[in-house]
């Protein structure tokens, strides 16, 4: 991947990056925008190179050996020993395109690619080895799910094991960035040992949040099934009918035990919480706000598993969102434990103590 960007090319390139992100997802731009530089311009370009594969992978109009194919291209580009170019890659993808004028945000940072690569060359070369790996990870799984799942439509997780492995590839190799952008010799050996250990734990939390609140659009939406096969047909459901209303106590079970797995994680999200080192312009507030968010998730999630085969869907409110970042703007690492206890409990803005008091 080509590096030679003059300095004004790499500034507008640049901002056009960060604008993208807050295109494509509003969660994640919430995270950025509690970052400071250089963190925030790393994990904004790093984000949109996995957006990009992410996007292809979700897409139900290609055909999953096309999917393969072009993420394998994209692998390609970002292997150094590779002579394969972006515009390969863009060349590739725009015959698969939607039209302009039917074309969404993510699909723009598709066509975006070379601005987001031009951007990537721009940084240090210890900065793309750190980004490089864990995106070159997740964009090789994700063309090995497409083989995987050919002979059906998008994606059907099968096992628990399935889908461990899918939150791996699609959400521990983004703990694993942020771990290599933060890990040096200036982090203490038990706190860059504590983050290698619990990065994993603390992408798959996030992504299975995402997995049991989001069954209805996965499927509407992508025609993806990530509640396992095996889980569903020991309820007497088949993937295919997870949306059918005479099924929906049945797949709120299954929900269930998706929520119990990510509740797993929980204890990795606060260990690497309190384990990340604060420097290069990495805020304790811009990791504790997803990782809180999804507590309340989880919370609602408890309450009302069934609410994710809705077109509402699961929720936590504009009201709990602001209170939780009223209250990181300003936290402690030692406050993690408690606010994590209070908001497993009751939304955090309904809280007794206060507008800001735990």
């Amino acid at each position: 991947m080509e590096d030679n960007v003059s300095a004004d090319g790499a500034e507008r390139d640049l901002n056009w990056c960060r604008d993208a992100v807050g295109d494509v997802s509003r969660t994640f731009a919430l995270t950025v925008d509690l970052l400071e530089d250089p963190m925030a311009d790393h994990i904004t370009v790093g984000y949109l190179l996995c957006r990009i594969a992410d996007t292809i992978e979700d897409a139900d109009h290609l055909p999953a050996s096309t999917q393969a194919s072009l993420l394998r291209t994209l692998d390609a580009v970002l292997d150094e020993a590779d002579q394969t170019t972006i515009r390969t890659f863009s060349g590739d993808v725009e015959r698969w395109m939607p039209r302009p004028s039917t074309r969404n945000d993510d699909w723009r940072v598709v066509g975006a690619a070379p601005i987001i690569a031009a951007t990537f060359g721009s940084f240090s070369a210890s900065t793309r080895r750190a980004i490089r790996t864990p995106v070159r990870e997740m964009v090789t799984g994700m063309a090995d799910f497409a083989d995987r799942n050919a002979h059906r439509p998008g994606i059907r997780i099968q096992t628990k094991a399935e889908l461990e492995q899918y939150c791996h590839v699609a959400a521990g190799t983004v703990g694993t960035l942020i771990t290599n952008l933060l890990d040096g010799d200036d982090v203490p050996v038990e706190r860059s040992r504590t983050m290698a250990e619990t990065a994993e734990g603390f992408g798959r939390l996030l992504q299975l949040v995402n997995i049991a609140k989001d069954v209805r659009a996965d499927f509407v939406e992508e025609n993806n099934v990530y509640l396992p096969a095996e889980w569903l047909a020991e309820e007497g459901v088949d993937q295919d009918a997870v949306l059918e209303p005479e099924n929906a106590d049945e797949v709120a079970r299954v929900i269930g035990r998706v929520v119990d797995l990510a509740t797993g994680y929980l204890d990795d999200g606060q260990e690497y919480l309190t384990a990340m080192p604060l420097h290069s312009g990495n805020t304790l507030a811009a990791w504790a706000v997803p990782y809180l968010l999804s507590v309340g998730t989880l919370r609602e999630l408890e309450r009302r598993p069934d609410d994710a085969l809705t077109e509402g869907g699961v929720k936590i409110s504009r009201e709990e969102v602001y209170s939780v970042l009223e209250v990181t703007a300003s936290m402690s690492r030692d406050e993690i434990p408690e606010l994590r206890d209070v908001i497993r409990q009751e939304p955090f803005h309904t809280r007794e103590g206060g507008k800001t008091g735990l």
